[in-house]
């Protein structure tokens, strides 16, 4: 039996009252949606805003990466920025590119923020600090600048940032009124220090928290440190940019964590090599030169075994490291080898949990 064939023109208008119905429907389904949509938009909105992971911590000293990265772009690991948040206190050491924008994503409140530590003045470590001044600053509240520290030279840092940021600091004042965004809270106030060669210097110490300072060797660049910071029994150690150190392996002794700088050479020179295929001779010496003042995972894994560290934390991860398989075990090397506690090649939104008045080491993810 044949089937029964409708005439075109019947078809036609089938599919035009179709196409009709299907876009009232949608239209419908849409005009449905917004209210759910904005409500749900209104609740992220406050999720958002009303973040604040580090009032959620138990007490003890907190280590987070807001920048695990070295000057080469990486998606998953911005400039070097590393968090602290001892008791009630946020700390910030060094504040490369996206610093004030991780805190963030972190769920740690730029505003909080109570003061900032610079490890040495190359561009990755403080690019940053012009934004995470101005959000600290528009967020907080705060009729005082933030307190910078560092070794000599954070003067001119300081200033370069807070005369490069003048024009901002008017026209948010003018717009928004002095009452909500105090003019003598803007910029930073730059407190520079001295490092001892031989010995620790005290930079900071509040309630229970102590910040000390140590130089480290990234020659050519003087000066240089990385720091400790210990609270209520607990001990981090920042090495900052150094090759292996006797300054940090006595820094780190018996320490609960070690954030210790890394870059892998062997991959270094893939891109050198490749540099050199391409017909880019100023990148090529550029990943020459970079390889004589870097840590390798190796070194750090030596450092935290002669100093007994129990939790080893690679940062400044160079060269950016592709999501596929085997790449971290070839970054190591033979680190896991040399080094018999935990290793993590950081990235950004890591976080380490010191518990006071325990020996746990805990290790979350916060994006």
């Amino acid at each position: 039996m044949n089937p029964i064939r409708r005439p075109q023109g019947t078809r036609r208008r089938m599919a035009i009252v179709t196409l009709v119905v299907l876009a009232v429907l949608g239209f419908a389904v849409a005009w449905a949606w917004q209210p759910m949509l904005l409500a749900l938009l209104q609740t992220v909105a406050v999720s958002r805003v009303s973040a604040d992971r580090s009032r959620d911590l138990e007490d003890g000293l907190h280590v987070g990466l807001c920048g695990a990265g070295s000057p080469m772009p990486d998606e998953r690991r911005l400039g070097a920025c590393t968090v602290v948040i001892a008791g009630s206190s946020i700390l910030v050491f060094d504040a490369g590119n996206g610093a004030a924008r991780n805190l963030s994503r972190m769920g740690i409140p730029v505003g909080r923020v109570e003061a900032v530590f610079l490890t040495h003045f190359h561009s990755d470590h403080i690019d940053g600090l012009g934004e995470l001044l101005m959000q600290r600053w528009v967020s907080g509240g705060h009729a005082r600048p933030l307190a910078v520290h560092g070794p000599l030279g954070v003067e001119q840092v300081v200033a370069g940032f807070t005369q490069a940021y003048s024009h901002d600091r008017r026209h948010r004042a003018d717009h928004h009124g002095e009452k909500l965004v105090s003019s003598a809270g803007f910029g930073a106030l730059a407190h520079a220090f001295e490092p001892d060669a031989a010995d620790q210097v005290t930079v900071l110490r509040q309630g229970d928290w102590v910040v000390e300072a140590f130089s480290v060797d990234h020659a050519p660049v003087k000066p240089a440190v990385g720091y400790r910071v210990s609270y209520k029994g607990r001990q981090v150690v920042i090495s900052g940019d150094t090759v292996r150190s006797d300054a940090v392996r006595a820094a780190a002794q018996g320490v609960d964590l070690l954030v210790h700088d890394a870059m892998a050479p062997q991959l270094v020179k893939l891109i050198e090599q490749a540099a050199q295929r391409a017909g880019r001779p100023l990148l090529q010496q550029l990943m020459a030169d970079i390889a004589d003042y870097h840590a390798t995972p190796q070194d750090a894994a030596h450092t935290a075994h002669e100093a007994g560290v129990r939790y080893l934390l690679l940062t400044h991860i160079a060269p950016p490291l592709p999501a596929l398989p085997g790449v971290e075990a070839l970054f190591l090397g033979d680190a896991s080898r040399v080094y018999g506690g935990p290793i993590r090649i950081g990235r950004d939104g890591d976080l380490i949990s010191l518990p006071a008045g325990s020996n746990a080491i805990r290790h979350w993810r916060l994006f």
